[in-house]
Formats: structure tokens, C-alpha cells, sequence
């Protein structure tokens, strides 16, 4: 079976031709892409998609927790397929977002949490200049 169907159904998510286009799209490009990406990078394979349909699908597979949403630039929201734990930079320059590996073992957070509580998703982000950047301000 193919992994995208097989992710999809995973998370309780009938697939469906856009559904599996756009979940392929996250999984196969670690771009962190916004709709916008997402949609002029597909339009071309499927002139039927709109963006209403991307923006559904998005707001499907979030809720389903099969992506995660990155509110780590205040200009976009941007969108990952790996759900793993991992944190992310986003560079002041290039405003690229790279994927930051939490060390096996390590903890992205020990929040003190109010009795009662339970953490269901933490996310980190840095921001500050990628090497490539960097390296061109010197």
C-alpha cells in the first residue's frame, strides 16, 4: 500500500485523489510550504484544485493530527508532514525554516504544568541567521 494512503488512513482520514496529493506534497518537500506553495507547486498536476480545497484539506489533517502547523513566521502560516518530535529555526534573512533534531533521550520541554494538565503538543522554534546567510554578512 502506498505510505501516503497508508499515513492518511492512519490518522482516520478517507483518501481521496486531493487528499493524497497534498499529504504526498508535505511528506516528499520539507520546505515547510504555505498554501500558497502548496498550491502553485500542484495547480499544475491538477488545475481542478483550488485553494479552498487545499485550505479543507489542511484544516482536515490538522485536526486529525496528521501534519503539524508552524506559526513560527508572523507573516505565514507554514505546514510540516513530519509529526515527529522535532524543533525549528526559521533564519531572519532568507525567513527559510529548517527541521532542528531533538537528541534521542532529550526533552524539547519539562513544562511545570498546573495539576490537571496534560501537554498534548509542544513546539519550539529559534530564529536567528542559517549558515548560509551568515556567511554572506561576512
Amino acid at each position: 500500500m502506498d505510505y501516503v494512503v497508508e499515513h492518511l488512513r492512519s490518522h482516520d482520514i478517507k483518501p481521496s485523489i486531493q487528499r493524497v496529493a497534498i499529504m504526498r506534497y508535505l511528506m516528499e518537500h520539507c520546505t515547510h510550504p504555505t498554501v500558497d506553495a502548496i498550491y502553485r507547486d500542484l495547480h499544475a498536476m491538477m488545475p481542478t484544485l483550488s485553494k479552498t480545497t487545499i485550505y479543507n484539506t489542511l484544516s482536515l489533517l490538522e485536526e486529525k493530527d496528521a501534519l503539524s502547523v508552524l506559526t513560527i513566521d508572523s507573516r505565514n502560516i507554514h505546514y510540516d508532514g513530519d509529526t515527529s518530535p522535532h524543533a525549528h529555526f526559521i533564519c531572519r534573512s532568507c525567513r527559510q525554516i529548517f527541521d532542528i533534531p531533538i537528541p534521542e533521550g532529550g526533552s524539547a520541554a519539562d513544562p511545570d504544568t498546573p495539576d490537571g494538565f496534560k501537554v498534548e503538543h509542544t513546539h519550539i522554534y529559534y530564529d536567528g541567521l542559517c549558515d548560509k546567510c551568515r556567511s554572506a554578512q561576512n
